[in-house]
């Protein structure tokens, strides 16, 4: 037996999410990234003496937003706290954050588990807090360099119960977190950028214990996958102290990305290390039902919902339909295909297979792509009025109005002649040449051999150039077959 098959992990995951408003969480200094080092700031990020901040509005709306995505209770009367540490980067010696009132608490994220069902992740809380500034250390040989721009930026603080039960379901919980905030267009969700960051807090047990090990943090992890690895090995390391009758320290630990493995940043501190209290420069936050409700009104469709509509009202597959959901610029796109056809599975092939591989090959994203939805409704329209085939939509109409969004699909079938041909006469003449081809095969047929169908159908369409109607053309070769 394994060492780590005596063991079971619990993890619980706080997610920091930079909120997508254009100034500060506290002042008007602009939020811009990529900004040179120190430009975003004024007085009051830098936490000059007689500076006040003043809370950012936009900044609530999107947290209770979250709150009510994630099936939160938005609370009533909410205060700001001062968390007191030292940071270098941190210019008042203080963070702005909440402590005993978080604006949301007790809600879920429903995930996939290991095996695929569905799985309820509680939510303890979110809370609303400023970011610190970024230390570089890898710009100056000698130096730490500070940039404060980050300083200030709204967060929200997403802290779960310790519900999570392997790294899989922990990087399962950072996707559907990561695809809701992008549908709220709460955060942009990008992990490398720092505007969505993850701590993993990771204690290990024997299996059918019920009191929990000794928490460790582990930080400082910049991707999804990073997440899951860190837990990974922090895991197998657990598991080993206690085979060794080592003690585990609460402590937090950082991730190197490139050996995979965790190091000691410092031992853990506990709530009251930071000095909490109420900050005195902004009065209480009062969130009335009426401004709930008003934001509640203004939510988009989100993804469990667009998902169960489209496999249970649409008929697509749940492979299907996970692809389509994970993006909301590929939900708004396939949502205007439909407006233009109701076939919703026909929709759902073409954003399955020439898009999907067209965005892949040029390495683009949906919002990139050159055919409007329209153009994809008509050539849906096309293939089922019969005047086409699916093939000659997708192999020769497609491409041509790729080169030339202008033109319609029907005018391109036209003066490519890729009209399918109806007439019985001309169908006729091509299933005579075709059988006339291959007369042994004619024998084999009749005498019992019927796969060979699609032989003479080949051969039918590669006389019509692709022309023939299919449809008509199989019911003229089995009357001639079989007469």
């Amino acid at each position: 037996m394994k060492i780590e098959d005596k063991y079971e992990i619990v993890i619980g995951l706080e997610v920091h999410a930079q909120l997508q408003t254009l100034s500060k969480a506290f002042s008007a200094d602009s939020t811009e990234f990529g900004a040179s080092p120190n430009t975003c700031v004024s007085v009051v990020t830098l936490g000059h003496p007689g500076t006040l901040p003043k809370l950012n509005e936009k900044a609530v709306e999107l947290a209770v937003k979250l709150g009510l995505a994630t099936r939160c209770t938005i609370r009533e009367t909410n205060r700001f706290a001062r968390k007191n540490y030292f940071y270098a980067d941190l210019p008042k010696g203080y963070q702005i954050s909440q402590f005993d009132t978080p604006i949301c608490f007790d809600g879920l994220v429903t995930i996939k588990d290991d095996s695929g069902n569905p799985k309820d992740i509680r939510l303890e809380r979110i809370h609303m807090e400023e970011d610190a500034g970024k230390s570089m250390h890898d710009q100056d040989p000698f130096d730490t360099l500070i940039d404060l721009n980050r300083a200030g930026v709204a967060l929200v603080e997403m802290v779960t119960r310790p519900d999570i039960a392997s790294s899989g379901e922990a990087y399962n919980f950072l996707t559907e977190v990561r695809k809701l905030v992008r549908y709220l267009d709460v955060c942009d969700g990008n992990m490398e950028e720092g505007s969505m960051r993850c701590d993993a807090n990771i204690s290990v047990r024997l299996k059918g214990a019920k009191e929990l090990g000794t928490k460790v943090e582990v930080k400082n992890m910049n991707s999804i996958r990073n997440v899951q690895r860190a837990i990974e090995f922090e895991f197998k390391r657990q598991c080993n102290c206690l085979e060794n009758g080592e003690t585990i320290y609460q402590e937090t630990r950082n991730f190197d990305a490139v050996s995979g493995e965790t190091r000691s940043m410092r031992s853990k501190e506990m709530a009251h290390d930071y000095r909490y209290f109420p900050e005195p420069d902004l009065p209480p936050l009062i969130i009335s039902e009426a401004y709930i409700a008003k934001v509640k009104a203004g939510l988009p469709e989100l993804p469990d919902a667009l998902f169960a509509k489209f496999v249970n009202q649409y008929g697509l597959s749940e492979y299907d339909a996970y692809w389509i959901t994970d993006d909301k610029a590929t939900v708004f796109y396939f949502n205007e295909i439909i407006q233009h056809t109701s076939d919703f599975k026909a929709a759902a092939n073409w954003m399955m297979g020439k898009i999907k591989s067209y965005l892949n090959e040029k390495g683009l994203s949906i919002d990139k792509f050159p055919l409007p939805p329209a153009k994809i409704g008509e050539l849906i329209s096309l293939v089922k009025e019969g005047k086409v085939s699916n093939t000659v939509a997708a192999e020769n109409i497609f491409p041509a109005l790729l080169e030339n969004p202008a033109q319609t699909a029907l005018s391109i079938a036209e003066s490519q002649n890729l009209i399918q041909q109806r007439d019985e006469n001309a169908l006729n003449e091509w299933v005579d040449t075709a059988l006339a081809k291959f007369p042994e095969k004619v024998a084999e047929y009749k005498a019992g051999k019927q796969g060979l169908l699609g032989l003479f159908m080949g051969e039918v369409m590669k006389i019509s150039g692709g022309k023939a109607d299919p449809k008509i053309t199989t019911q003229l070769l089995k009357n001639k077959l079989e007469s």
